[in-house]
């Protein structure tokens, strides 16, 4: 019986997601469109099979126009959700910048 790939994702919370798993299709989706491989994709999500990763670009490809426009869409939110984690939590960042500039450079 052949399955369809509609199965790996769900729709949750305004956003895709592998289904019974925290990892979205926007991860999965960008990683495909920078060249990296399903199996490298795999090593980057360790708890996605290479089923769900093959289920996921393939959902992806077989509704590119909406994917697309649904990520340009949420990358506007992620910089907004990125720019409201750093209002939230100002202390936070200002011990990882501190941190980061304490890091001999690689030169």
């Amino acid at each position: 019986m052949h399955q369809m790939p509609a199965q790996y994702i769900e729709q949750r919370d305004g956003g895709y997601y592998f289904a019974g798993s925290r990892v979205s299709l926007d991860s999965v989706v960008y990683e495909f469109l920078r060249g990296e491989s399903p199996e490298g994709i795999v090593q980057a999500f360790p708890s996605l099979s290479l089923t769900q990763v093959y289920g996921g670009i393939t959902f992806y490809l077989e509704r590119r126009a909406e994917m697309d426009a649904y990520l340009r869409r949420s990358e506007g939110r992620f910089e907004e959700l990125a720019q409201a984690s750093r209002e939230a939590n100002p202390l936070l960042y200002a011990k990882l910048e501190a941190a980061r500039r304490a890091l001999p450079s690689r030169g």
